[in-house]
């Protein structure tokens, strides 16, 4: 008995009932299908175990099936920060399907960024997924000069123009005030990420149109600026304690700042939430299991991770496509810091 022939994309066609066209948009990642008929085919080259002939598309196509995702963060940031895992495990369930391979680089110093410039240069990738953007970063600039296809997990501001996928980070710091205030508090400090960052201003801005609705002046004594580690939130939480004895509530802009803040207000002798009731942002483990249980804005992590790479996939297979943006929504999830 011969050996059991290989399943080709017309095997799988048949099997999904599609025609090969979209067999071959599912491969290349293309969101020119839609969800019913991706789920068909994936369905399908997993019941015929089809491997696609990645050596001889990239011969036709000259690409990598590989993209990068790039993070300009250091080490022990990407470790201690629940955000970066969820967004890499939305990018990863994606890629896994297309069998489009992810090469996670840190970006940490000008040569560092110089490398991974060259690598794109020669594209050694099909396309760039950048996470953690700051304004004055040069990188997405750079990338987007080399005509590379590039996707952003946030944005450096309102008037983005490359792809990207974020959240409603306006609504949610709103909501974060709006519950604060609806719990009689009205010394309500808050603590920023760095501003030159669009997801730190936007926050911001929320939490002050919630003052704005209910008459409360903003205070800029109440308003202190870290750099989204947990040390960070514990420094800031110090000075506005130093400058405003008299809060009683801080709005922190990640949950990670937040447990800083919570540990700092315990070192102090300050009770959550009788003296002082906290609201973290990203609605992360670190909200579940703090003590007490953490009130926080929850947003859909990784569902950005999965957004930006089918974005990213979309603009590899069709270059021309017109760049989108999303705004996925949040969520405020109250538990005992309020």
């Amino acid at each position: 008995m011969g050996a059991q022939q290989r399943p080709t994309i017309k095997t799988v066609a048949a099997r999904a009932g599609v025609g090969r066209t979209t067999v071959s948009r599912v491969i290349n990642g293309s969101t020119l299908v839609s969800d019913e008929a991706r789920a068909a085919v994936l369905a399908a080259i997993a019941e015929l175990n089809y491997v696609p002939n990645s050596v001889a598309r990239g011969l036709v196509t000259r690409r990598t099936n590989s993209v990068a995702l790039v993070i300009p963060e250091s080490e022990s940031r990407l470790g201690s920060e629940p955000y970066f895992s969820a967004v890499i495990r939305g990018v990863s369930t994606v890629l896994t399907a297309t069998r489009t391979q992810l090469q996670l680089v840190l970006v940490r110093d000008r040569g560092e960024r110089d490398q991974l410039t060259d690598s794109v240069a020669e594209r050694r990738v099909d396309g760039v997924l950048l996470v953690s953007v700051h304004e004055d970063d040069p990188l997405p600039g750079i990338l987007e000069n080399l005509g590379l296809p590039t996707v952003l997990a946030g944005r450096r501001s309102p008037s983005e123009s490359l792809s990207h996928a974020c959240s409603d980070n306006l609504g949610g710091g709103k909501e974060a005030g709006r519950h604060l205030i609806s719990r009689g508090r009205r010394r309500i400090a808050t603590i920023t990420g760095p501003l030159d960052m669009d997801v730190s201003r936007s926050r911001l801005q929320g939490w002050r149109d919630a003052l704005g609705e209910a008459d409360i002046a903003p205070d800029g004594r109440l308003i202190a600026t870290a750099d989204f580690t947990e040390e960070g939130g514990m420094l800031a939480m110090r000075s506005l304690l130093e400058r405003a004895p008299d809060l009683d509530a801080v709005f922190a802009a990640s949950d990670v700042m937040a447990a800083g803040a919570m540990l700092e207000l315990r070192r102090q002798g300050r009770r959550v939430p009788e003296d002082v009731a906290v609201v973290g942002f990203d609605d992360s483990y670190i909200a579940r299991y703090a003590h007490p249980s953490m009130t926080s804005v929850r947003q859909p992590v990784e569902e950005i991770g999965s957004t930006i790479a089918r974005l990213l996939l979309g603009e590899i297979a069709d270059p021309g496509a017109a760049r989108q943006h999303v705004m996925l929504p949040t969520e405020l999830v109250v538990r005992d810091s309020s």
